[in-house]
């Protein structure tokens, strides 16, 4: 099969949707701090069943072409991408250095995991 066939491409997809709902969820929050702590809780559990109803299929989808220590990675990966936009998008944080260097890490990291040796 193709590296670019649907059963190769489809998960990361959704594994990235996925991770944007996620990020909502665990994260969103912290912009409305003055609302209660139940409501952010009940908002973010209703942004994670998306999370969920995206990420379970990807990984049922990409258990047909990757590992099981591929997939992980991919989220992890997936996920820091996310969370970096949206630290800087969405919450308006700055990225330094240092953060540029810890993900070069984890992408070496993801390259080994990738990489038959």
């Amino acid at each position: 099969m193709p590296a670019w066939s649907s059963a190769a491409v489809l998960p990361i997809l959704m594994l990235l949707a996925s991770n944007v709902f996620m990020t909502f969820a665990w994260y969103g929050h912290l912009k409305y701090k003055a609302a209660p702590l139940a409501l952010a809780i009940l908002a973010s559990w209703a942004i994670a069943f998306f999370e969920y109803c995206l990420a379970v299929p990807a990984n049922r989808i990409g258990s047909d072409v990757y590992s099981t220590a591929q997939l992980k990675t991919m989220q992890e990966v997936i996920t820091l991408l996310v969370f970096a936009a949206f630290s800087v998008l969405y919450l308006k944080e700055p990225l330094g250095w240092n953060h540029a260097i810890g993900f070069a890490f984890i992408a070496a990291g993801a390259y080994f995991i990738f990489h038959k040796f």
